[in-house]
């Protein structure tokens, strides 16, 4: 069981680390992240954990720290973006920096300390709170003791400067955060507000969370889908932009698919549900941007591991430079005291502990501005890795947007007879290719026909179909459904998908249907590479005369086709060499399941698209666009150029 709690106040990332050791253990609690970016606890527990025991451990470890249920504000980011908060500090910071500068033009003792107790107030008041409540090293503690110190040895201007900084750092991070927290904050603006259901001939208003499969929601113009669903009434327009970053309005007509979150912008349209609002597109992404945010990579882990043991080591070790060598003869104890001064305050942790998540946070705010989902920081750390890139080919680097191109009936068969076989049998399928015949030829099949059978993965659609007392069993997909059931069909050599058609046992000719490139899809292959990434191939269950045409017009590196759903995975632990960690899959079908699982890094073309390809993937890219896959590898990389710069600066 998973459960997210609002925790605020929270400023000591010590203390945090803190708290996480205290939540382990509490009995049934297997995982405790505190996320200080974005205020967010997630807990994994095995039962249900009473908030007030973590209220009283968290205060246990800093007194005002509050703790309380996530639902309180926005899902998927904090109840407000800090924006308040950080003005109010850069005017206490400007008043700090004023008064320290009249007191170094003084030189007078006292107006160091009025200096000093502007600058030092916030950082002396949140170590005695932390002091008095039993936790004695942390960052807060550390930089008093080393100012207060420096003032006991009449180094005013040092102490004064050392809070003002502290401070600064402190204020410079916070901003950060809270710019990051308003790009993914955009996305949860998306959440609509309310639903308008229409019952019994009349409007109710209602939340979103009540609505349930079947609901009919009136959206009036400049109202938000609150769900999913097939438009039944009228004629509208919609802005996407809020859920793919598509600026282009999308057309919305009986028949045609409403998202929920998207803005309508046209007339009024009337949806029938397809689903309860925790279903729909909206709740999916706030779902995904809550994990993203929760989930530590290995580095953020470490270091966190790290800040544990490293506090009370420093401390130590400057306790035994201020005391050992003067005992040894070997200077003064003011001028040691001094050193192990100067040490306190250059080792304090925050620098690590606090830089390290905030760059990953910044990262997954700048890949959410560009309509890319990353589900958490570990997915960059496994993109940087990336040697091969591989790519489904239908509804990825093609438009899977499939029309009839040619209807070739075999000896002695009608046309119409074989496009109404084929329509009745790929009536039960929801491909692409299946749904262009189906819908082709749909006024060809007689009403109240009960038709029924199934998809033969990889193969294509067996059905059975009864009339005047007589069963019919056909059969419409490619040459090794054909070869199961002992039906010889003719090779064809054109380009396009080749769907063969038989009824009981006797072929009846095929269908060729056609998709398009996308017309960004080369444009994307040329920017990968410009990134580094040499080898781009494409794994496709289609043709092979098909596929190699695709892979000539995009100059790929290679490709493999008439792959079942579980050869893809095969293929590319094949042409990888067995190293699937290296690998990134990009698909957008539900079939591509497995293989997006199994690569180091699996991207889901389409948050729109498959349900089951976006929970298996790492990364989702909302708008379809193929060259989203070159803006994660930049983003990626230049989010782990900043933590890495971040960790060796702070440890040098």
């Amino acid at each position: 069981m998973k459960r997210r709690l609002r925790i605020e106040n929270l400023e000591c990332s010590g203390c945090a680390a803190k708290m996480e050791d205290l939540m382990l253990r509490i009995p049934g609690v297997t995982t405790a992240s505190i996320n200080m970016s974005d205020g967010i606890l997630t807990l994994d527990c095995d039962g249900d954990v009473a908030i007030e025991t973590l209220r009283e451990l968290t205060r246990s470890v800093e007194p005002d720290v509050t703790v309380s249920p996530a639902d309180d504000a926005p899902r998927g980011v904090p109840a407000d973006d800090g924006r308040d908060e950080t003005k109010h500090e850069a005017i206490s910071l400007v008043i700090a920096a004023a008064v320290f500068a009249a007191a170094f033009f003084l030189g007078h003792p006292a107006a160091y300390a009025a200096a000093y107790a502007v600058a030092a107030y916030p950082v002396l008041r949140s170590a005695a709170k932390t002091f008095w409540a039993g936790n004695y090293l942390n960052e807060f503690t550390l930089m008093s003791f080393a100012s207060l110190a420096a003032i006991a040895i009449d180094k005013f201007p040092e102490a004064v400067s050392v809070m003002l900084f502290y401070r600064v750092g402190e204020f410079l991070q916070e901003r950060a955060a809270s710019n990051s927290r308003r790009s993914i904050k955009a996305l949860a603006a998306s959440k609509p507000a309310f639903a308008r259901l229409r019952r019994g001939g009349a409007e109710e208003m209602t939340s979103p969370e009540l609505v349930r499969e079947g609901d009919i929601v009136i959206i009036r113009p400049g109202e938000k889908i609150p769900v999913d669903g097939e438009v039944i009434e009228g004629v509208s327009s919609a802005d996407m932009s809020s859920l793919t970053g598509e600026s282009e309005p999308v057309v919305l007509s009986a028949g045609d698919r409403a998202f929920g979150g998207a803005l309508n912008i046209g007339g009024l349209i009337a949806v029938r549900s397809s689903g309860d609002f925790e279903d729909s597109t909206v709740a999916r992404i706030m779902d995904m941007v809550e994990n993203a945010i929760s989930k530590k990579s290995k580095t953020e882990r470490f270091i966190t591991a790290f800040a544990r043991y490293y506090t009370p080591a420093v401390v130590s070790l400057a306790a035994v430079v201020a005391v050992v060598p003067p005992l040894l003869g070997f200077g003064g104890f003011s001028a040691w005291l001094y050193k192990a001064l100067v040490m306190l305050v250059i080792s304090c942790p925050c620098a690590l502990v606090i830089s390290i998540p905030l760059g990953y946070f910044g990262g997954i705010g700048a890949a959410s501005r560009r309509g890319i989902l990353v589900k958490g920081g570990g997915v960059f750390d496994a993109v940087t890795n990336v040697k091969k890139i591989f790519f489904d080919k239908t509804g990825t680097l093609t438009e899977g947007v499939f029309t009839v191109t040619e209807i070739d009936p075999a000896g002695g068969v009608q046309r119409d007879e074989l496009a109404r076989s084929a329509a009745m049998a790929e009536s039960l399928s929801n491909h692409p290719i299946a749904r262009s015949i189906a819908n082709k030829f749909s006024g060809l099949i007689e009403p109240n026909l009960n038709i029924s059978g199934g998809e033969e993965p990889g193969m294509g659609v067996s059905a059975v179909y009864g009339a005047s007392g007589k069963t019919t069993r056909l059969l419409a997909g490619n040459l090794k459904l054909m070869a199961s059931r002992g039906i010889s069909a003719p090779q064809s050599s054109g380009a396009g998908a080749i769907v063969h058609v038989a009824e009981d046992e006797n072929y009846l000719g095929s269908i060729t249907v056609s998709d398009r490139i996308r017309a960004e899809s080369r444009n994307a292959i040329e920017r990968i590479r410009e990134n580094g990434i040499g080898d781009v191939f494409m794994l496709t269950g289609d043709r092979e005369k098909t596929a190699e045409a695709v892979a000539g017009e995009l100059n790929l590196s290679g490709y493999r086709a008439e792959l079942m759903p579980d050869g893809k995975v095969a293929a590319i632990d094949e042409m990888a060499g067995g190293d699937l960690a290296s690998c990134m899959f990009v698909g957008d079908g539900a079939n591509d399941g497995p293989v997006l699982a199994s690569v180091g890094t699996g991207v889901a073309m389409g948050g729109l698209g498959s349900e089951i390809a976006v929970e298996a993937a790492d990364a989702v890219i909302l708008d379809d666009s193929p060259s989203r896959v070159a803006d994660l590898l930049r983003i990626s990389r230049f989010t782990r150029k900043v933590v890495w710069q971040n960790i060796f600066a702070a440890m040098s």
